[in-house]
């Protein structure tokens, strides 16, 4: 069975209170629901965490080697500000798709570079919770590619 980790940055356990015109009305476990259902349809084991801390994702994206075949990660804030994430998901080798509620390219001028987006497979954003739908249909994709390609 493909295992997917799938993690959310600072602020995005308020999602639903905070910028509802940005970030719109759906909680965070609205979108883990979501995701949730898709996976057990598609027969994906899912796992998602939130952390408004830079070392719990650190860690979380380390231990994924070798449990996990693919990450798909909304860094929020530390999409601009962490090194520590990009080395870690370049450490830990695991195929990453970066998400994003908002198009970050349209925000402010500090928010339209991101640290990850240079060792992710590919960085989704824009289109609010679908973003994370469409990240982990992305990383299922590569994964079943991979696989295919080494049989």
């Amino acid at each position: 069975m493909i295992r997917i980790l799938v993690l959310h940055g600072p602020n995005l356990n308020m999602l639903g209170v905070r910028e509802q015109d940005l970030y719109g009305r759906q909680t965070l476990n609205d979108i883990n629901g979501l995701l949730d259902s898709w996976a057990k349809e598609a027969g994906v084991h899912l796992e998602a965490k939130q952390s408004n801390h830079e070392g719990d994702l650190v860690t979380w994206i380390q231990e994924a080697r070798g449990q996990f075949d693919a990450i798909v990660i909304n860094p929020a804030a530390y999409t601009h500000t962490s090194i520590a994430l990009r080395d870690a998901v370049l450490s830990a080798e695991v195929p990453t798709v970066e998400v994003h509620l908002s198009n970050i390219h349209q925000r402010e001028e500090f928010r339209q570079h991101s640290f990850l987006a240079g060792v992710a497979l590919g960085q989704i954003s824009g289109f609010g919770p679908t973003s994370y739908m469409l990240g982990v249909h992305a990383a299922l994709d590569h994964v079943q590619s991979k696989q295919s390609a080494s049989k």
